[in-house]
């Protein structure tokens, strides 16, 4: 990177679980709710900002550029431009690129950028057949062609496609996430019970992080029958090791080990960070918490795209002359815990290391004390375009907090990527 771009402030919703029925807010008025609350705190008005970047997977039909909607309900006026970006579950993370390459090439100098996904509003389709048939019978024009349509018409037409279930599917290799999360087990040896043990301990990581104060980023969410929610939703004390142990394999009934315990939850939420150039910083008083010192992305085999982290993050350390263990903390986006202890085992793989990433010895142990140490998406959820800048964003909030300096937040992508951005603290 050449100009530093700095974060100079933050936040995001609480993460609300998807309970099978719409959830109680649209993806805009998720992105809305956090967007303003943290644009009345800052020292210029919103309609000073030079642009507004969103990341979505699933944006909602009447929300197609959700970032401009967005955008316009905050307040930001008519003039500041609003835009949508995509790249799967980094999509957040995206925004942040977006924004960095902008400031660094001019045309922008203060930029908020973010994430939103409203995953439990994604839409039941209707099937091929079901649309031909319709179209069908919406060309009849006489009582006997009505008639001739019915009667070709079949039941099974009415069984809905679930898009959530399409949308996590890769259509190259075929194959829904958490089954490639199962490729992942198979291929470094992952046990049941060390999944269940990371899934255990992510829910046991944000329970005491809410009670020592550690998610102020959040801005609680009031619904239109006054219901209020603080606090991610989908956050289980009872999540233990032995009771994770009781649920059955989801992707593969038979043979497998990655369950619902061990995989990230269906999620609601919006992060949001506000980036900007120094010339924005010192026109607007501004008071920088950190600055986002690089970005890489990497693609990889799609069966295996868990390992996404893994690619990303090291280019950007050999980049750098940066060890594992010269990173103060480390954020790894929860896809499923197969993927991340998949991650930590491949960085200390000489084989993995040598094949696939081209150097000549393993890289290391990482220090599972540096990482996730708040918990992860197993225990708050994975809002997919939301989560890649919920990661950059706690990620620098424990770095101020513990008083340390340099860290990483990294991302699997489904479709075969890796996002990695190094965050320091100011």
């Amino acid at each position: 990177m050449t100009e530093d771009v700095y974060i100079i402030d933050g936040a995001r919703t609480p993460f609300l679980k998807s309970r099978n029925t719409p959830g109680p807010f649209a993806a805009s008025d998720l992105a809305t709710a956090a967007g303003a609350a943290l644009l009345a705190r800052q020292r210029f008005a919103p309609d000073l900002l030079d642009e507004v970047i969103l990341g979505c997977a699933s944006p909602s039909p009447d929300e197609v550029n959700i970032g401009r909607v967005v955008a316009l309900r905050m307040g930001c006026g008519q003039k500041v431009p609003g835009w949508t970006v995509m790249r799967n579950c980094a999509s957040g993370m995206q925004a942040l690129d977006s924004a960095i390459a902008n400031i660094q090439a001019g045309r922008s100098a203060l930029v908020l950028a973010g994430g939103v996904d409203a995953l439990s509003r994604a839409p039941l389709l209707l099937s091929d057949a079901m649309v031909r048939w319709l179209s069908g019978w919406y060309a009849t024009k006489t009582v006997g062609d009505k008639v001739a349509a019915l009667r070709r018409f079949k039941p099974g037409y009415l069984a809905p496609v679930i898009g959530i279930m399409k949308g996590l599917t890769d259509p190259i290799v075929g194959q829904l996430m958490g089954q490639t999360a199962e490729n992942l087990a198979h291929r470094f040896g992952i046990s049941r019970a060390e999944m269940d043990a990371f899934a255990a301990r992510s829910h046991a990581c944000v329970l005491a992080a809410r009670e020592a104060g550690h998610f102020q980023e959040i801005v609680p969410l009031i619904a239109a029958d006054g219901t209020v929610y603080a606090d991610d939703d989908g956050v289980r004390a009872d999540s233990t090791p032995e009771n994770l142990a009781k649920l059955r394999p989801f992707f593969d009934r038979k043979y497998g080990r990655v369950t619902a315990g061990n995989s990230s939850q269906i999620t609601d939420g919006a992060a949001w960070l506000i980036l900007a150039s120094a010339e924005a910083v010192e026109r607007h008083g501004l008071v920088p918490l950190g600055r986002i010192a690089d970005s890489q992305w990497a693609g990889l085999d799609p069966a295996q795209m868990g390992l996404g982290p893994v690619h990303a993050a090291t280019p950007m350390l050999q980049r750098h002359g940066l060890a594992l263990g010269d990173i103060d903390a480390w954020e790894i986006n929860e896809a499923f815990s197969a993927q991340v202890i998949a991650c930590l085992r491949a960085w200390d793989d000489a084989d993995y290391c040598r094949d696939e990433l081209g150097l000549a010895d393993a890289i290391g142990r990482l220090d599972e004390a540096k990482l996730n140490v708040d918990g992860g998406a197993i225990a708050q959820g994975h809002p997919v375009g939301a989560s890649g800048a919920r990661i950059v964003l706690h990620l620098l909030n424990v770095l101020r907090r513990e008083g340390l300096k340099r860290g990483i937040a990294s991302i699997c992508i489904g479709g075969g990527q890796g996002g990695a951005m190094l965050v320091e603290a100011l």
